[in-house]
């Protein structure tokens, strides 16, 4: 076989365009199901924000026990909802796409510090393997496997208190598991601002969420990942 990095001539010349070769398409990255989770997830973490602070004083808008009761039940849904992701990613094989990587991290959280701030364009071109850039995998698998079982199990021991407290109250315990939550509480919010502000860092204000809405995004495809989705997926491709 041939190399091509190798041969020269015309030929050789006419195969290495053909390899990097970019096809610009709109592709749907963004199933139903995903854009059903992410704007639903999105909704209740923000009644979660508003009746959280409302229960720990920080904020009264709404009386405390039906911000009590407006936290439970959005507590529930949503563990609910994750736990359900959690089985739909893993049987459809999203999972791959959250799978952290050190490859090229360096490079986009520099892109976002300095980069960007330049007109310089992003590092990372997404594909259809990998659609996550490597700070997004990061982060999504640090909320989804730390700051979410963190709120989790805090918010439902603050939750059944009565049930384990006993007589004593083990008030240290208790105070203890409070602070977890809020630290909780506190990282979750921290992401949602951050994700909100990745959000209007796309080609236009509104490109993220656009794509998120109506699931389809601009990608740089070449010829093989054109031709795998048009015979293969061809209602994923425009």
């Amino acid at each position: 076989m041939t190399d091509i990095s190798s041969a020269s001539g015309p030929a050789a010349s006419k195969a290495k365009e053909a390899k990097s070769k970019v096809f610009h398409r709109k592709v749907k990255n963004y199933s139903r199901y995903e854009r059903f989770w992410h704007w639903s997830q999105a909704i209740l973490i923000f009644v979660l924000a508003f009746s959280g602070f409302t229960v720990h004083g920080t904020i009264r808008f709404i009386p405390f026990h039906s911000a009590v009761m407006m936290h439970d039940i959005a507590a529930f849904v949503l563990i609910f909802l994750w736990l359900f992701t959690a089985f739909w990613t893993f049987t459809t094989g999203q999972w791959r796409h959250f799978v952290p990587t050190n490859a090229g991290l360096w490079e986009v959280i520099m892109h976002y510090l300095v980069g960007m701030m330049r007109g310089q364009p992003h590092p990372y071109k997404r594909t259809l393997s990998r659609k996550q850039n490597p700070l997004q995998s990061f982060a999504y698998f640090s909320i989804m496997t730390l700051v979410g079982p963190l709120l989790w199990l805090s918010g439902l021991a603050y939750m059944f208190y009565s049930f384990w407290a006993g007589n004593s109250g083990n008030h240290e315990i208790f105070s203890l598991v409070v602070l977890l939550h809020l630290i909780g509480a506190f990282l979750m919010v921290a992401f949602v601002i951050g994700h909100i502000y990745m959000v209007t860092t796309g080609k236009t204000l509104i490109h993220y969420t656009k794509a998120m809405i109506t699931g389809f995004e601009d990608m740089e495809l070449t010829e093989a990942e054109v031709t795998y989705l048009e015979a293969h997926e061809p209602d994923r491709i425009k």
